[in-house]
């Protein structure tokens, strides 16, 4: 099984991009989706977060807008969060990854937005970087309900500049232009990774029968 990281910075058109992975049958693993599971009610995460950050657990859930706001701007509260939270969402990764594994599933897609803060581009075939022009991520980003300038801008502090993003990727896929443009390119990959004699960058740590971790 092909295993693509594929990430990009808020705004950059990655929900849509993977559901045209998942057109060609890939099965798409989502980090934000893992964290949601994890904060609803029962989920692994909301006790030892709930202990952490005092009265952001609403109905035994945890309240993703109360723990934000406790969040702030403070780094070492994230780094505190990401200690608790990391690990659970790593663990579910690998046992999605080895049931697709021994479904027979070809390819599988870890749309995970921190992927390269979390050094997860060391455990997977390929990355791929979603990315469009910085004019094009700020109107989709401020678009959104809720967005403020200032919240925005608190994001992308915490993420990889998509400059460096580009850089490091195996593969980018420009979302700027049109839907049928972003398809072909998605095709393209497609085909290239699971063609026989395609080869796995060689910063690539992951091999061929190893599951990702």
């Amino acid at each position: 099984m092909i295993v693509l990281g594929l990430t990009g910075s808020i705004g950059m058109g990655k929900s849509t991009t993977t559901a045209l992975f998942a057109d060609h049958g890939a099965l798409v693993w989502n980090a934000d989706d893992a964290v949601h599971a994890l904060y609803a009610p029962a989920g692994a995460a909301v006790g030892p977060v709930g202990e952490a950050f005092p009265g952001v657990v609403v109905d035994g859930a945890v309240d993703r807008a109360r723990l934000a706001e406790r969040l702030g701007r403070d780094a070492a509260a994230f780094r505190r969060l990401e200690t608790i939270v990391h690990p659970l969402v790593v663990a579910g990764r690998l046992a999605d990854l080895e049931a697709a594994r021994a479904a027979g599933v070809a390819l599988a897609v870890l749309d995970i937005p921190l992927l390269f803060e979390t050094g997860g581009e060391r455990a997977v075939d390929a990355v791929v970087v979603v990315s469009a022009s910085e004019a094009v991520q700020r109107a989709r980003v401020l678009a959104r309900p809720g967005m403020t300038v200032e919240r925005f801008e608190a994001i992308l502090a915490r993420q990889v500049p998509d400059s460096e993003k580009r850089r490091r990727a195996d593969f980018v896929i420009d979302t700027g232009g049109s839907l049928e443009a972003t398809r072909a390119r998605v095709a393209e990959i497609v085909g290239m990774v699971l063609s026989p004699g395609w080869k796995r960058p060689v910063r690539s740590l992951s091999q061929p029968d190893e599951p990702p971790h």
